[in-house]
């Protein structure tokens, strides 16, 4: 089936953004509201898309993106639209009745083979669809979208026992192809899999806050960060969904999850009911668990006093538990909280909490799942949890976990006690393929397991420590990706770039000269691609300008080696790739880079201009070719690279970051980030297939427009500093990157080696770095994490 046209019913938080991701992924849309009462007919939807338009972070690729999205009311619009879309989605209110008249209207309407879809949270899908004609029943399903939909990777799909297992296969094609989600195929059961563990977790950690006198800052520690969930934790989390939202989740558990045997912990907490009365419903409202306050110092965020309902000024509360596992890994982190027991005020916190929450996961299966790791993924994806339950429960030990529920009376899943009774100790294990296999405690019965899936992910950590693991050193690795192809890894403190890095690259060098290796992939699968170069190296030369041109001039001669290699080198790049970061993907034969990709030049902010090839590329690609004459004005695309590196412009996508100038057109952008090496492995395959030659070395490929430049971009300097746009020692720094750019003291326009503008790059960088106002900014980022603007 083909899906090109989309029409999104109701232009609310959730439609309304499902319609930019629609745009994101390059579909054309048609988003749909009521008609305003008086006036211009579509003037609600115009208001709620301007949302969308605002909307931070960026609910839109790029501001061209939204070029792609038709407005209109369902009204006016409605046959003609929803008669021609391929797929239709409904996100309307969450209640039934309005749903189904709205989709008696799409059966009316809809063409034939046109895929119908409910964004809803927890309504079964069936009682939607009940009334409806067999080829509507036949095209419809669930696909509830978590929220923002560009951000949040999960999408659970919900097919009915009469969705056709070609719908279910064209949905699950699109998202995961075109969409860039994973998905989870969920049974019809109420809330699906996220939300009724989710809301189980929240409720369980509520109740036993107000039943064990923990403060809401304090939960929010124990069940943040510390123990792999986002830091919003609990209470904020709460803020975030909003109260009556959440409560509305928690009432349909209720509700409808008539054979729960906790049901009842999906009754609301009296002070939560008391916050919704009062209109106190989290961020959008300003109160719930925490206040938004007008301060001396700006915005505080007050803390909800359980017991008393009075608001106080945060106090930030040191958590022991904290403290004391920092250092460790994840799985280790859980290991010492368990070992910690009831010594310890805050691990008892987790430990008792954490037992109920994994306990109730694998009552619930098969009721909502039939595989652990469906439910372990739900979670990760849909509520940024770094592990699923079933990934805890087995870093704690299971047999160890199911002794301490009993111990407590915890009902444990009989499933469980066979897996254990049956020598196996894990819900995981790890096969020869190096692939991960999980417990499956009941054949897989329901219709969407039959749907084919994308091939598996390439995963570094299954091949970290297996023989394929070429080489190792404390900042980076080498892989062996199969077919010829190598992979290195950056794995240090946000996988900067330090004296190790080069060490392991030049070792990559030194392979890829053999007859057994095709080409390398430059990825990761860390938070980051990459956050620049480790400054403590730089710090460390100083005092010795001789030093510090040595190691700029190794990491130079490294860099340059990797974009003149005679095999292809294709860098894989998502989330941030900062500084150095972004140059690494600049020398690249092919950049595959996540949609979700922010990439800038940002050493302004530590008081020193790139020095990596950055500057020399952004000319060589945004500059250069439009130089076709002596009479073209280079001077508008010179500015425009000027600007990008004096201001430190961050891109908020990939879509962006090729507008800025460093993607180039032939570079891939993939909004599914988790076939990205998979993708970058192939396009090595490919150009070695295709004969790929590496960019000649004695060209001189770099335009440098000299002093009429220089004095151009001065003027602007002049203007930013008279403006208050920049600070003094920008100013400093700006004159210092023009300087560079122009090609240094050029009296005329010339065409420049890549080595000449390389030289000036360095030289800038080491008299910048022996500059008191550079050492500061080195110095406060070190510190605080921040740029300092002095």
């Amino acid at each position: 089936m083909t899906i090109s046209s989309v029409v999104v019913i109701g232009a609310g938080t959730m439609g309304g953004g499902i319609a930019a991701h629609c745009a994101n992924a390059g579909l054309d849309v048609t988003l749909l509201d009521v008609p305003a009462v008086a006036g211009d007919r579509n003037a609600l939807v115009k208001s709620l898309w301007e949302r969308q338009l605002k909307a931070r972070p960026a609910a839109l690729f790029s501001a061209q993106t939204a070029e792609r999205v038709r407005l209109g009311n369902v009204e006016d619009d409605f046959a003609a639209v929803v008669a021609r879309a391929d797929w239709i989605i409904e996100a309307i209110v969450e209640k039934l009745e309005p749903k189904r008249a709205l989709h008696a209207r799409i059966d009316a309407a809809r063409k034939p083979d046109a895929i119908v879809s409910s964004n809803t949270s927890g309504i079964p899908i069936s009682s939607i669809a009940a009334e409806r004609s067999a080829s509507f029943q036949s095209h419809f399903l669930g696909a509830h979208f978590f929220n923002p939909p560009r951000y949040l990777k999960l999408l659970e799909i919900i097919p009915t026992s009469r969705t056709e297992t070609a719908v279910l296969q064209a949905m699950i094609d699109l998202a995961e192809n075109r969409l860039g989600k994973s998905v989870v195929v969920c049974k019809d059961t109420p809330n699906f899999i996220a939300n009724r563990i989710g809301a189980f977790a929240i409720q369980t950690r509520m109740r036993s806050a107000i039943a064990q006198g923990f403060g809401v800052e304090e939960v929010d520690v124990l069940s943040g960060p510390l123990t792999g969930n986002p830091r919003t934790g609990t209470f904020r989390l709460a803020d975030l969904i909003g109260l009556d939202v959440l409560a509305q989740v928690n009432n349909t558990l209720y509700e409808l999850a008539l054979d729960d045997e906790s049901r009842e912990c999906f009754l609301l907490p009296a002070v939560m009911q008391s916050l919704i009365a009062q209109n106190a419903l989290g961020n959008k409202s300003g109160s719930g668990f925490y206040k938004t306050v007008q301060g001396a110092g700006g915005k505080e965020f007050w803390a909800l006093d359980l017991t008393s309902g009075a608001y106080a000024p945060a106090s930030n509360p040191s958590v022991a538990l904290v403290a004391a596992t920092r250092a460790l890994q994840l799985a280790e982190r859980w290991r010492a909280i368990f070992d910690a027991g009831g010594d310890e005020r805050g691990a008892r916190f987790v430990i008792d909490t954490t037992l109920n929450i994994l306990a109730y996961a694998a009552r619930r299966v098969p009721e909502i799942s039939d595989s652990p790791s469906d439910i372990d993924r739900a979670m990760r994806l849909g509520f940024g949890s770094e592990m699923g339950p079933f990934e805890i429960w087995d870093a704690i030990g299971v047999a160890r976990g199911v002794a301490l529920m009993k111990a407590q009376g915890i009902a444990v899943a009989p499933w469980v006690e066979t897996m254990l009774a049956a020598g196996r100790p894990s819900f995981y294990v790890r096969a020869e393929n190096a692939q991960l296999e999980v417990y499956a405690p009941t054949p897989a019965r329901n219709a969407p397991a039959a749907a084919s899936r994308a091939p598996a992910p390439i995963l570094l950590a299954d091949l970290a420590g297996s023989p394929r693991e070429v080489a190792r050193n404390t900042s980076a690795s080498l892989f062996d990706l199969g077919e010829g192809v190598l992979c290195l890894e950056f794995h240090g403190k946000g996988n900067t770039l330090d004296l190790q890095v080069a060490e392991m690259g030049q070792h990559a060098l030194d392979l890829l000269s053999t007859d057994r290796w095709r080409g390398m992939v430059i990825g990761n699968q860390g938070r980051d691609f990459c956050l620049g170069a480790n400054i403590g190296i730089f710090q460390a030369a100083f005092g010795d300008p001789k030093q510090l041109d040595a190691v700029l001039s190794r990491f130079q001669a490294w860099v340059q080696e990797l974009r003149h290699s005679p095999k292809p080198i294709v860098t894989a790049v998502r989330q941030r790739a900062l500084g150095g970061g972004a140059e690494m993907c600049l020398l690249a034969a092919q950049v595959i880079a996540s949609a979700e990709t922010y990439m800038g030049l940002v050493e302004f902010g530590v008081g020193v201009i790139p020095a990596f090839g950055g500057c020399k590329e952004l000319l060589r690609r945004n500059v250069s070719p439009h130089v076709t004459s002596s009479s073209v004005n280079a001077l508008p695309h010179l500015q425009q690279v000027f600007e990008t590196i004096a201001f430190a412009k961050v891109s908020e996508s990939a879509a962006q970051a090729r507008e800025n100038g460093f993607l180039s057109p032939g570079d891939v952008i993939m909004l599914n980030d988790e076939q990205l090496l998979g993708a970058a492995k192939r396009s090595v395959i490919n150009l070695a297939d295709a004969g790929y030659q590496a960019p000649r070395r004695d060209a001189r490929p770099i335009y440098a427009i000299g002093g009429k430049g220089k004095a151009a971009l001065a003027t602007a300097v002049d203007l930013w500093r008279w403006s208050g746009r920049i600070s003094a020692y920008d100013d400093a720094l700006a004159r210092a990157l023009a300087h560079v750019l122009c090609g240094g003291d050029l009296s005329a326009p010339q065409w420049v080696s890549e080595q000449h503008i390389l030289d000036l790059e360095r030289a800038a960088f080491v008299d910048l770095a022996q500059r008191p106002q550079t050492q500061d900014r080195i110095a406060h980022m070190l510190k605080h994490g921040k740029p300092l603007r002095n």
